[in-house]
């Protein structure tokens, strides 16, 4: 079992990881047809919203897998 700071260490580093990866995902599909000329920054600025948004909860989603499995001896 991990101790609360070692579990909250795991998760910023996760979530930064998951954020990360996201953000790449999305860097290289190609969005540029729904741009509007000039718009470059704002665009750049959403694209790191939504990756926030999507990294934050698959991280979310990992971490919670990790949680219940290691609950699961409580079951026996």
């Amino acid at each position: 079992m991990l101790s609360i700071g070692q579990w909250a260490l795991v998760s910023i580093f996760s979530h930064f990881l998951f954020i990360y990866i996201t953000w790449r995902v999305l860097l290289a599909v190609n969005l540029s047809s729904i741009i509007k000329k000039g718009k470059v920054t704002e665009a750049r600025i959403l694209l790191f919203f939504i990756a926030i948004l999507i990294g934050s909860g698959v991280s979310r989603f990992f971490l919670e897998i990790v949680q219940w499995s290691n609950d699961l001896i409580f079951l026996f």
